[in-house]
């Protein structure tokens, strides 16, 4: 690569530091996750024998018992150390992946999915406390913006590469799908270690791995950034659904929005997190988000009923509006996640807004069929108000989450690098 193109692509990363080694870690992890969920599916129906009904009930289960991990996950990488917890775990996480060569039963695949959940979600609640750790507080929204644009680039190199097993249909071509990326998501934990380690910190005499379960404020916080979260769901799993069921846009309009997803991400992300460095901008983020949000409902249930060239407008009008909700939603739910964590418990509570957010991934598919394609017009309009309403509650909540902080939350003391 010239050395102009070298240096426009570093002005494109963090600076050097841990900030920096966590987005290289987290390109090959995503990378790794987009090559085996783009294909997992179909190897599980063809390949072991599954019927879909099979492979989403097995999910929704193994789904379920990663809710578990979050809290007592996260309270572990307080009492040892984020950084070796979130490597064990992806290490483990990636062997896990090779359990799949094995299954030959629906009881067999739900065990090792149920497995694969646990770890990663394990994982994944060790990251949060990382971050807090490994770089000042007033760049921890900043990192995770860029983590999450990062992972949006992995997923779009893996998903193409998948097309590859997709391709040749084969149980050989599939195993060897599941092993690389098994060696991508291993390899993306090993990056970790490029991360200063952290010591835990001394824990306040009435820490628990409860304490987080105990703080009303921010576990309503957490209750209304899953309610919004929903929003992944309405673009993953509702609007194919009503595109294809219930307007005149042709079918591959949703592959073109998607690519505008996925593209504003990538490109916006970091901008639009800059304002929620603060509990005070955090929450006027997510108050935002909500309003946004409500749009992209609007627009969305508009599209039924009219020709397919004003469904198609109208469609990627409303894509434009709820990503910029999108945006919103994740930057505010980073910043209100970690200032108002206590120093001490950055993992058991990250791991208590991640569960969240699960919860809402398992239970919105159905509930968003139902409302959305079964109630028409009427559910959107319902559920973009419910999003808005959602979005208005939050600065009042973080007003009282920050009154009942017993002192300024400290920063994490930041590793050296």
């Amino acid at each position: 690569m010239p050395p102009a193109s070298t240096s426009r692509l570093k002005k494109l990363l963090p600076d050097p530091g841990p900030a920096r080694a966590l987005t290289y870690a987290t390109l090959v992890f995503s990378t790794g996750r987009g090559l085996f969920m783009t294909a997992s599916v179909v190897f599980f129906h063809k390949s072991v024998g599954l019927t879909a009904t099979q492979v989403g009930l097995g999910l929704t289960i193994a789904a379920v018992v990663g809710l578990f991990a979050g809290v007592p996950m996260g309270w572990l990488a307080d009492k040892i150390g984020p950084r070796n917890i979130s490597v064990t775990f992806g290490l483990l996480a990636a062997a896990s992946l090779l359990g799949y060569f094995l299954v030959t039963s629906w009881l067999g695949f739900v065990l090792v999915a149920s497995l694969v959940a646990f770890l990663q979600a394990s994982q994944q609640a060790s990251r949060g406390a990382l971050i807090a750790g490994s770089v000042p507080p007033e760049q921890r929204v900043r990192t995770r913006a860029y983590l999450r644009a990062v992972t949006n680039v992995g997923w779009t190199i893996g998903a193409p590469l998948a097309g590859v097993a997709l391709y040749y249909d084969t149980r050989p071509v599939y195993l060897g799908l599941i092993a690389v990326a098994s060696a991508l998501i291993g390899g993306g934990a090993l990056l970790i270690l490029r991360v200063p380690s952290l010591p835990p910190l001394p824990a306040a005499a009435s820490e628990s791995i409860v304490t987080a379960l105990k703080d009303r404020p921010y576990l309503m916080l957490t209750a209304l950034n899953a309610i919004l979260t929903v929003h992944y769901a309405v673009f993953n799993v509702a609007l194919p659904l009503w595109i294809v069921q219930r307007t005149e846009a042709p079918a591959w309009i949703m592959g073109a929005l998607g690519v505008i997803n996925t593209v504003m991400v990538i490109a916006l992300q970091v901008r639009a997190s800059r304002s929620s460095g603060t509990v005070t901008g955090a929450a006027k983020a997510q108050r935002t988000a909500g309003i946004l949000l409500l749009g992209g409902c609007v627009l969305y249930a508009l599209a039924a009923g009219r020709s397919m060239w004003f469904a198609v407008v109208i469609l990627g009008l409303g894509v434009l509006v709820h990503v910029m909700g999108e945006l919103l939603q994740a930057s505010g739910s980073w910043g209100l996640s970690f200032d108002l964590a206590p120093a001490h418990a950055q993992g058991q509570y990250q791991g208590l807004y991640n569960t969240g957010f699960q919860i809402a991934d398992i239970i919105a598919p159905a509930v968003l069929t139902t409302m959305l394609i079964g109630w028409g017009l009427p559910g959107w309009v319902l559920l973009g108000a419910v999003f808005a309403l959602v979005g208005l509650a939050v600065p009042p909540v973080a007003r009282w989450a920050q009154r009942s902080r017993p002192v300024t939350v400290e920063a994490v003391p930041v590793a050296a690098s």
